[in-house]
């Protein structure tokens, strides 16, 4: 199971603010991912820019058929209690 725990990065330490993770001891592998505040947050005038680009290339549209896609993607696995 994937949780998220908050936690504040000191050099090459973690800190933990508020639940911290059960962990079964020292040397034990995670996987950590670093959400940084307003890093990479496009201005109004990129977003506007952008929609403008997708709009010109001929809106949502120009992806295809969405539920096509929805249906061969989930063609190649069994969904629960849906055995073949």
């Amino acid at each position: 199971m994937l949780r998220s725990y908050k936690a504040i990065l000191h050099g090459d330490t973690l800190e933990w603010v508020d639940e911290k993770p059960a962990l079964t001891g020292e040397g034990q592998e995670v996987q950590v991912t670093v959400w940084e505040k307003g890093v990479n947050k496009p201005t109004k005038a990129e977003a506007v820019q952008a929609l403008r680009d997708l709009a010109a290339r001929g809106g949502i549209s120009s992806f295809g058929d969405a539920l096509e896609w929805q249906r061969e993607t989930r063609r190649d696995r069994v969904l629960p209690g849906r055995e073949e």
